[in-house]
Formats: structure tokens, sequence, C-alpha cells
């Protein structure tokens, strides 16, 4: 591969609904009062299954082809820029659809080297 972008995905746990009936498996009490998380919070136990289970669904018809998943990092590899623009389309439109949201600012786009997960790939 030659043209690589990373996509990393906005407080990805949060991006994430709790089941009703687990809701109340969430819940803490202080001084304050007692609250309970609607969304996934950072810190539980199953947090990074569910999420990496979640993205591996998601991204599973594009998975080994042009793109890999870790948690909340998506890296999108392709052998030239027109078929990297067709890739990062079908990702983004992929995001969207599932209403999964990317940081802007922590994402790089159409790079020659990509450092992703300590590793640095290039061509």
């Amino acid at each position: 591969s030659s043209v690589y972008s990373k996509v990393d995905l906005r407080t990805g746990y949060h991006q994430l609904r709790v089941r009703e009936e687990d809701i109340l498996k969430t819940a803490f009490k202080t001084c304050y009062g007692h609250y309970e998380f609607q969304d996934m919070p950072f810190g539980l136990t199953n947090a990074p299954a569910v999420f990496m289970d979640l993205m591996n669904r998601v991204c599973k018809p594009y998975l080994d082809k042009f793109v890999i998943v870790f948690i909340d990092d998506i890296l999108i590899y392709s052998e030239d820029e027109k078929v990297h623009e067709e890739h990062l389309k079908a990702i983004l439109e992929l995001l969207k659809k599932e209403e999964l949201y990317a940081k802007f600012s922590k994402c790089k786009f159409w790079i020659p080297k990509v450092q992703f997960l300590g590793h640095v790939i290039d061509s």
C-alpha cells in the first residue's frame, strides 16, 4: 500500500447506548445523588470488547481488504490515490450510516506514512 488514512472516533465508548435492562448495572451513588449511565462509560470491564465487537461487525465487509480496526482507531490503506478515494468514501459513508462520529482533529488523510498502534507503516 502507498496511501493511508487514519480515522479516530470521537469519545468512542460514549457513542454506544447501554441496553435499557443493563443501565441499572452502571449505577453509582455519591453524596450528591444516584446516577446511571445511559451511554457506555470508560472503565467498564467489558467496554473494550463490546466496542471492538461493534467495530468488527460494522466494518466486516472491508476488514483485511483495505481496513484495519482496533477499538476506536481505523486505518484505511490503498495501492494508489484513486482507489484510496473510493475506500475512504466507503468508510466515511459507513460511519455516517452507523452514526459513529470521528474526531477530525485526530484524523489524518492521504498520507504516505502512518503511525498506527505504535507501529510506523509505509509503502
